[in-house]
């Protein structure tokens, strides 16, 4: 099983499940995206309480003990993904689609043989797009990994036999998602998070 979640940080971190855990979020501008994760997680796994989250060497965060879930989260601006699943490590990445001056020259430091020829086979018109349709499966391939960002560089995204990696692009967004088994991810799957599961009440924790 794979659930995919799109919603606003804004709202999310300020719903009455966010409210739930203001007493443990941290302060600062993390805050915000703090409280829309946990809070959506939270929502999720009602009625049962949120567990621990432990975090790795690199920084990848997952349910604490041998809890049968694994989950990703990204965020990009007001925006935030999230893939769940009862089937092994995920990663998410989320961008939004947007000019960058130097995404040749990021593309030519990181993108393999196989993700350049992708990008030249696109029109001019259609780069950015493509660019940004690559990178972020290069960034859920090495989230689900629980590498370092900077290992982006040894990640081909093209290399479909090597990955269980899918893309799609939803308005100005580029969603990725890296799957422990063969996930097609579609506009059709994903989830409108701050209506999903609106009926729970949340759990306060202890």
């Amino acid at each position: 099983m794979y659930q995919v979640f799109l919603g606003k940080i804004s709202s999310l971190s300020t719903d009455h499940w966010a409210e739930a855990l203001s007493r443990h979020a941290p302060e600062g501008a993390q805050r915000a995206r703090w409280l829309a994760g946990r809070g959506l997680l939270s929502r999720l796994l009602a009625p049962k309480p949120l567990p621990e989250i432990i975090y790795s060497e690199q920084g990848k965060p997952a349910f604490v003990g041998d809890y049968p879930l694994w989950f990703s989260m990204s965020q990009c601006e007001d925006d935030i993904a999230l893939i769940i699943s009862d089937e092994g490590n995920v990663g998410c990445s989320l961008e939004l689609i947007r000019p960058q001056d130097n995404w040749r020259t990021l593309a030519n430091a990181v993108f393999s043989n196989g993700e350049h020829i992708e990008l030249e086979n696109e029109t001019s018109e259609r780069q950015l797009d493509a660019f940004w349709r690559i990178w972020t499966r290069k960034e859920a391939i090495v989230k689900q990994r629980g590498a370092h960002s900077w290992q982006i560089v040894s990640v081909d995204s093209s290399a479909s036999a090597a990955h269980a990696v899918s893309q799609c692009q939803v308005g100005s967004l580029s969603l990725a998602v890296c799957t422990a088994t063969p996930f097609a991810l579609t506009t059709d799957l994903i989830h409108a998070a701050d209506d999903a599961l609106a009926g729970k009440s949340p759990t306060r924790p202890e």
